[in-house]
């Protein structure tokens, strides 16, 4: 994933774009690429402005809003097996996902059906 650019640089490089100087020249000088430039200028079209766009805060865990019920069912019965949290109505997830809910939320379990 490309690095942000700072709010100074994004500033400075769309000054010397208005100042007439050339795209490969801002380039060279900045060390931007030219499809930076191009956004930049798309988006003070667009809203006026060449800040970055906030971060939208990225996707959800697939679990999260389950947490509840899964936390109930693992007090209900502590020795549950990620294979019977799998097989659960309603929460079909891979066994890997399962792993990193309960490692996420600090949950121990049995992973051993056999106790072994």
């Amino acid at each position: 994933m490309p690095k942000a650019s700072s709010s100074d640089l994004r500033e400075r490089v769309i000054q010397a774009c208005d100042q007439g100087e050339r795209a490969a020249a801002v380039v060279k000088r900045f060390g931007v690429s030219e499809s930076l430039i191009e956004k930049l200028k798309q988006r003070r079209r667009d809203s006026g402005m060449v800040a970055a766009k906030p971060h939208a805060g990225g996707r959800q865990p697939l679990l999260a809003a389950h947490g509840e019920r899964i936390h109930a069912q693992l007090q209900a019965r502590p020795d549950t097996t990620l294979q019977e949290l799998r097989e659960a109505p309603g929460l079909s997830v891979s066994l890997s996902t399962w792993w990193s809910h309960l490692r996420r939320l600090g949950l121990m379990f049995k992973n051993n059906p056999d106790g072994g």
